[in-house]
């Protein structure tokens, strides 16, 4: 029989597996201030000109930037936002409402989980503040908000303010999920 004495693990540093992914990056999810407002604007440009959404004149991602919760990445930088305004009329069924809006996910994070923390903040923030139910359009699929017990409604039940909007030639879905 041979018997070895264990040694003591050695804590080097190990390089990545040549195999393996990198480790995903952390982000921080917070709300937005007055001074993210270049940055919203700049993360939201893209899908501006792809139509998936509305374009905004920068002035408007500088009076609301209060609204948008914001993915910062361990650098600094924005990697994905959504707003989330509180609207000032209940329903016909007085419920007190939301309308998220400007949802984008920097193209080389997609599929890596921000969207889902950034829609689960807002859910969250929506609760804190009371709100009965939130409110969305979209014109892609709208998968992440499925999953996230989002249906689609007819536009007559969403907030009439926020429905007046929505621009007809879009065909945006409208979707909802009582909080």
């Amino acid at each position: 029989m041979i018997t070895a004495t264990p040694r003591p693990a050695t804590l080097l540093p190990s390089a990545p597996h040549p195999l393996l992914p990198p480790p995903a990056p952390t982000f921080s999810v917070r709300s937005a201030g007055p001074r993210d407002a270049a940055a919203l604007a700049a993360l939201s440009q893209p899908f501006v000109r792809s139509g998936a959404l509305r374009a905004r004149p920068f002035h408007v991602y500088a009076w609301h930037a209060a609204d948008f919760l914001v993915a910062e990445g361990p650098d600094g930088a924005l990697e994905g936002c959504l707003a989330l305004r509180v609207q000032p009329e209940p329903t016909s069924e007085g419920r007190a409402t939301g309308v998220l809006y400007n949802f984008c996910v920097a193209r080389h994070r997609q599929g890596s989980g921000l969207g889902a923390r950034l829609l689960g903040a807002a859910l969250a923030q929506g609760r804190s503040q009371s709100l009965d139910a939130l409110f969305t359009a979209t014109t892609g699929s709208g998968r992440l908000f499925l999953r996230y017990g989002f249906t689609p409604v007819p536009q007559r039940l969403a907030p009439e303010a926020w429905a007046r909007t929505l621009d007809p030639r879009r065909n945006a879905k409208v979707l909802a999920r009582v909080l």
